[in-house]
Order: C-alpha cells, then structure tokens, then sequence
C-alpha cells in the first residue's frame, strides 16, 4: 500500500468524501480544457501541455492540426516544422521530436489510431500515465486512475489528501480514497478549483469552500 499521511484511510476516505460532495455541487460537469475533435487531437494537445498552460496549447494546437491532421501525415513530418509550429509551448525541441515519435509507433503498431489501454498508450514517446489517463477517461470513458496534475497534485497534498510530490505515488494514493467513478471528474474539479480559487501564488483561502477540509488551514 502506497504511504499516506497520519490519518487511517476511513478518514480520508471520509475527508474526500465530503472534498467531493462540495466540489461536484460547485462545478458539475467539466469537459477537458483542451481543445479537441478527436483521439488524436487530444493526444497531441495533452501531451503539449506538459508544463504549459492549457490556454496556450490551445492557442498553438489549430496551427498543428491544420498541418497535421493525422498520425499518418504527422509521422512523416520534419522535425522542425514541428518545432515551429509549438515552440510557444517551452520544451518544444523535446515535445515535438516525441509527437512524431508517437505517430510513428501510432501507424508501425497500432495503423495510425490511438490504442485503449493504458499499457499501450504509456508505450508511445512521451506519453506517461498522466497523459494516458486523460485520453482514456476523457476519450474513451475509460477510468483507469486519477490524472495527477500540477493542480491535483498541489491542491491535494493542501487538502492532506496526497503525501509527496511523485505524480505516480499520489496517483496510486487518490485511487484509494477516491472512489473509481470520480476518478475523471475528481481531477477535472480540482483543476477548476486551482484556476478559481486555490490558485498556486495567489490563494484565495478566505473564500475556499473547501478550507475546513483542508489541513493546510488547520495548520496555518
């Protein structure tokens, strides 16, 4: 069992419980924040987003789709269109060398579409879990862990909900306290929370809904 912080997990099970119940009253139902039509697209744009904001992919994304609509045309692509294309997005160099990686392996392994599970997803170039379980659940409804994002990841380890900073580790924690059939909503929620109010240099904790959930308050 992953290392949780000193609490049994009935009281973070509890503790998320009541996290969950204020926050799906507050948000309902949130899509993705990236723009997408299809597998594909989401794939790319998620992948873009690693330390970038959402905004932003979405304001690089049109121009690469555009160009590149498909694994097919994106694995033949020269590696510095893409870099043209992205480099708002930082990292670029990296990220565009693994996109054309990716629809590579997407037409040698997979005839250009995007596989199902999460074994084949994490085989592609730069694809981790993270990524792989935002194509899943926001995709193919397909809820195979919580995305752990800089949001989830901060806003957690606030709330007393998470320990440490290793995505994966936390991953594996929240998918025991939170039950499976959040696990696609819970980050979408806590995403929008970041954005709104517990926002990470700017918290607005006078008026957090979630402040007497949060051990960061107790302690503060």
């Amino acid at each position: 069992m992953p290392k949780l912080i000193s609490k049994n997990i009935d009281e973070l099970k509890k503790q998320t419980k009541a996290v969950i119940k204020i926050l799906e009253k507050k948000y309902g139902e949130v899509k993705c924040f990236l723009t997408h039509k299809n597998e594909f697209e989401l794939l790319c744009a998620v992948m873009l987003s690693a330390q970038c904001t959402d905004d932003r992919v979405n304001i690089v994304t049109p121009g690469l789709f555009k160009k590149y609509p498909t694994a097919k045309k994106l694995s033949l692509a020269k590696l510095s269109d893409v870099e043209e294309l992205i480099k708002s997005c930082g990292f670029y160099k990296n990220k565009a060398k693994n996109l054309i990686a990716m629809a590579q392996r997407l037409m040698s392994h997979h005839s250009g579409k995007i596989p199902e599970t999460i074994e084949e997803l994490t085989a592609l170039a730069g694809v981790g879990r993270k990524t792989a379980n935002v194509v899943l659940g926001n995709w193919f409804g397909k809820s195979a862990g919580v995305v752990v994002d800089t949001h989830v990841k901060r806003i957690t380890n606030l709330l007393g909900l998470s320990f440490g900073s290793d995505p994966e580790n936390i991953e594996k924690e929240l998918s025991l306290i939170v039950p499976k059939k959040h696990w696609d909503m819970f980050s979408l929620w806590l995403i929008s929370h970041g954005r709104e109010t517990c926002i990470a240099r700017r918290p607005q904790c006078s008026e957090c809904l979630l402040a007497k959930h949060c051990d960061y308050m107790k302690n503060k």
